[in-house]
């Protein structure tokens, strides 16, 4: 049998929630074409015939400008270091750069086989993809390239059983129902913030925080209630997120709240405000709030149902 950990990780925007969520056939991980989506460390389990691989999303490796930033690559070198294997994800429509060199540098320091994972490939004409292959493969000594869609699912079960190969051999780490360590309040939260990310401007996405005031069990008439709070930096982003007559804060709860029955199973009831937090990037005490810091709610763990 095998079994073991296998990170994710790569740059803003390459694919790895999409993959992830791909891999595990359910979403674990929220999707925009926003850079910086992904902001903690996720973990999916999977098992097969041969074994169980317990896949890790991470934040994409960038130079951080803010506290949260810094915690947030952080999470992702750290996950690297605790890996059996490496998965790097590289968005093959996009020309490497200094970006990609960083990440390639910090391969250097781990002694675990790394895969190059190529996606998008789906997007990519097939005469650009071996010139693509080959500058890679001359800038570090990958166990295996392997091109992708995780959009379209293309090549996504090769690059699974290749993670398999390259597994150390052990009994499996988690129970067979086991899906991922993140609280279910984890996933409020990032279910109203994708919705955030999906219905305001472009500028807003890096410095909106969602956190979940109360979390209460459905009581006699089957309604989970949920209060959370949309955080801002500025005083002039409040009226953006809360719209004319309170339109979009509107928009933003209702798409939220139909995607969060679906996964709760149960009647929702979902209350949003917002608050002004200026330099909260900056803040410790919201960065904890929002599971930065590495520890967990006292809501268990997600199981397969």
């Amino acid at each position: 049998m095998k079994a073991g950990f296998v990170s994710l990780v790569g740059r803003p925007n390459a694919g790895k929630s999409t993959l992830l969520n791909r891999i595990i056939g359910t979403k674990l991980a929220i999707v925009s074409d926003k850079p910086q989506t992904t902001r903690n460390r996720i973990l999916g389990v999977k098992n097969y015939e041969e074994g169980q691989a317990v896949f890790v999303d991470t934040p994409g490796i960038h130079r951080p400008l803010h506290r949260m930033n810094v915690r947030m690559v952080d999470t992702a070198v750290e996950t690297m270091q605790e890996a059996d294997v490496l998965g790097l994800i590289a968005d093959a429509t996009a020309r490497p750069g200094g970006g990609d060199r960083y990440v390639l540098d910090l391969l250097k320091d781990v002694s675990v086989p790394a895969l190059l994972v190529l996606n998008k490939i789906d997007l990519l004409a097939k005469p650009r993809l071996l010139p693509l292959i080959d500058q890679y493969r001359s800038r570090y000594d990958f166990a295996e390239i392997v091109p992708v869609s995780a959009a379209t699912g293309e090549n996504v079960d090769r690059l699974e059983r290749l993670f398999l190969d390259y597994l150390p051999e052990g009994e499996p780490l988690y129970p067979t129902d086991y899906l991922t360590d993140q609280p279910e309040r984890f996933f409020v939260a990032e279910i109203v913030r994708e919705k955030l990310l999906q219905h305001t401007r472009a500028e807003l996405p890096f410095t909106t925080a969602v956190v979940v005031d109360s979390f209460e069990e459905p009581g006699d008439k089957g309604i989970l209630r949920l209060y959370c709070t949309i955080v801002v930096e500025r005083e002039s982003q409040k009226p953006i997120v809360i719209g004319h007559g309170g339109e979009m804060i509107k928009r933003i709860g209702t798409s939220a709240r139909v995607e969060l029955e679906v996964f709760f199973d149960t009647r929702v009831f979902l209350d949003l405000r917002v608050k002004v937090r200026e330099q909260w990037r900056e803040d410790e005490r919201v960065l904890d709030q929002i599971g930065l810091h590495g520890t967990r709610s006292d809501r268990g763990p997600r199981t397969r149902h």
